[in-house]
């Protein structure tokens, strides 16, 4: 039996955010790497290009990715393709 496809990359992208949300010092952490004001962001949280950066913030942290898949349910691949999908990059 096959595993279900992971979700749609954008639904990864906000489903990271949302995990760096529950955690202040990642959250800091990410918008101070970013550049990133917290208002900037949430009028921001949708676009592709931001959501690639919350995803290679996670991929570039071993211990929080793993984390973060353990929550979603996600194979650590799935990441770097959604990260690569919303930059416009090849997988």
């Amino acid at each position: 039996m096959r595993p279900p496809p992971p979700p749609p990359s954008d639904i990864i992208g906000l489903s990271g955010l949302a995990f760096l949300a529950g955690s202040p010092t990642d959250f800091e952490r990410f918008l101070g790497v970013s550049g990133l004001a917290a208002e900037d962001l949430r009028a921001r949280a949708g676009e592709p290009q931001v959501l690639a950066g919350v995803l290679d913030f996670l991929l570039g942290n071993d211990l929080l990715l793993l984390a973060f898949c353990e929550a979603e349910s996600l194979d650590p691949r799935d990441v770097h393709r959604a990260a690569a999908d919303l930059s416009g990059r090849q997988p």
